[in-house]
């Protein structure tokens, strides 16, 4: 009986693991569930054969070539297009240690994908080759105005400081580069502080997400280990907002023992629904006791919280659990091998929900709600 009973003991110990790690049932105020579509597989994946003519080295340079993944997406034409950090093979072999670049894909199925022959956004010798060289431009987000001005909030990354900046298209493949989004604001005190990640607030409107105003501004959330607000006027430059110390308001932060116990970072543009204002984020765990013991450690994993549309910095709900985190192979490998699922873009298209994310910090994976299956 004892070989039994040890047997039983693993078996139910197994389910038990599996079944804490499955996603949480979701409140009604979230979004999802989302699922990977089937098979399971990267939508964009590094390509060594992409080249273009690199106005900083004079050389034709494989853009795409070590790595693909962190995308936005916006829907423009009736297809999903999507932007995507891509890093060539210059540099050491470290995170951060290669050019970005932002280039451009599209899709009528938010699946199958045609990448596009060069990068749209990327270091040149223009005026912001302070902020962008040798690092490059990463980690776009993207939202549109109801008259058709995309706004692309990304990384300048000179490898010494980062910064939030700016940029704006008619056509997301010409880009006018604004510079640090906090180069005005406070006499410039956070021009030259390290800033990532912002979430442009948008709302649904004749049938697509538009960036809209809250309390009269447009507002943003943004930040790495915590989640901050600022406004604009006039989506180039914006206000950090502070508190009553003058220092940066935190809204959340990370919490001890939970996915995102080391730091929350601002993911898809932030969403106005009928419960609130709705702010999907990357969480990563902090190894050993300090994170999650169900998630890896030093993983990132997705994470939502909700605000109030009256008072945007006053949080009404936030899972304790993630709702979407790495699984597949593709998710744990790569760059990162702790492992990411790292949301940037997220579209409504054809009655669903796709939700666009980095893998590893090596390829681009997606993720599907469809509403009426809820």
């Amino acid at each position: 009986m004892k070989p039994i009973c040890f047997s039983f003991l693993l078996l139910l110990s197994f389910c038990l693991g599996c079944r804490a790690q499955q996603p949480p049932v979701l409140p009604s105020w979230a979004l999802g569930p989302f699922t990977r579509p089937q098979p399971v597989r990267p939508v964009i994946t590094p390509d060594p054969q992409q080249q273009f003519p690199d106005p900083m080295s004079g050389k034709n340079v494989a853009w795409m070539g070590h790595a693909a993944f962190n995308p936005a997406a916006i829907v423009k034409d009736g297809k999903i297009q999507v932007l995507f950090r891509a890093e060539d093979n210059s540099g050491v072999d470290k995170i951060g240690a290669h050019t970005s670049r932002i280039g451009r894909a599209e899709s009528t199925d938010g699946i199958n994908m045609k990448i596009y022959p060069a990068p749209v956004c990327y270091p040149g010798n223009d005026d912001q080759r302070e902020y962008d060289w040798p690092g490059g431009c990463e980690d776009p987000r993207v939202a549109v105005t109801e008259k058709g001005l995309y706004v692309m909030l990304y990384t300048s990354w000179n490898q010494k400081t980062p910064r939030l900046s700016v940029a704006t298209s008619t056509d997301l493949v010409h880009w006018v580069k604004h510079g640090p989004a906090f180069k005005t604001a406070w006499g410039g005190r956070f021009r030259d502080v390290s800033s990532k990640s912002a979430s442009i607030v948008t709302q649904p409107a004749n049938g697509q997400l538009v960036i809209a105003k809250v309390n009269g501004k447009y507002l943003m959330y943004w930040g790495e280990y915590f989640v901050n607000p600022a406004v604009s006027d006039d989506l180039i430059n914006w206000t950090p907002v502070l508190d009553d110390k003058k220092e940066l308001l935190k809204l959340i932060a990370p919490r001890k023992g939970y996915f995102d116990s080391d730091l929350t970072e601002c993911g898809p543009p932030a969403l106005v629904t009928g419960n609130g204002i709705l702010l999907l984020y990357n969480g990563k765990n902090a190894p050993g006791a300090g994170g999650d013991t169900r998630y890896p450690s030093n993983s990132y994993c997705a994470g939502q919280v909700l605000f109030d549309k009256k008072d945007p910095t006053r949080v009404i709900g936030r899972l304790d659990q993630p709702f979407l985190y790495p699984t597949e192979p593709f998710e744990r490998s790569g760059q990162y091998a702790a492992g990411t699922v790292f949301l940037e873009g997220l579209v409504f298209y054809k009655e669903k929900w796709f939700l666009y994310y980095g893998c590893a910090d090596s390829r681009v994976g997606v993720a599907l709600y469809d509403p009426k299956k809820r």
